[in-house]
């Protein structure tokens, strides 16, 4: 599970095997996400100078995932269903890590962790720059998936 923005990760989190990504995963997610933002980025925490734009999974649009946003003033976009080609995570980044990461064999999964890791910090800041939209030329997008 991934999180970013025109500067590049934010927040990255790994899904265990066997582990869905419900609601309740989902908001602990978030609640580590917002936890995030305010120790790297305090002020655009504070002015929740952000956007949040999900894709359409059920995970996403539970109800019980808007009631915790909300009291966090946390502003959330949704993508057009069916609509793959706005989500920047579905057509820049995951096809970026899949072709590096393609025909390698790993022991285990930490491995893997650790691959993806070092390959995501190498997707230069300009890439995800030019991906990114900023909306109202003030309020930065944070991409999730």
């Amino acid at each position: 599970m991934i999180f970013f923005d025109s500067q590049g990760a934010v927040h990255k989190e790994f899904v265990l095997k066997g582990k869905r990504v419900n609601e309740e995963f989902y908001k602990g997610a978030l609640y580590r996400l917002l936890e995030r933002i305010h120790r790297v980025h305090p002020c655009v925490f504070c002015c929740r100078d952000f956007f949040l734009l999900h894709d359409n999974a059920p995970a996403h649009k539970a109800a019980s995932v808007c009631q915790f946003l909300t009291p966090k003033n946390v502003t959330t976009l949704y993508h057009p269903p069916y609509s793959p080609d706005v989500s920047p995570p579905d057509y820049f980044l995951f096809p970026k890590l899949k072709m590096k990461l393609k025909g390698l064999h790993f022991a285990g999964v930490a491995e893997i962790q650790e691959a993806v890791t070092d390959d995501l910090k190498k997707v230069q800041k300009e890439e995800f720059r030019q991906v990114s939209e900023t909306v109202d030329g003030t309020k930065a997008c944070i991409y999730a998936s």
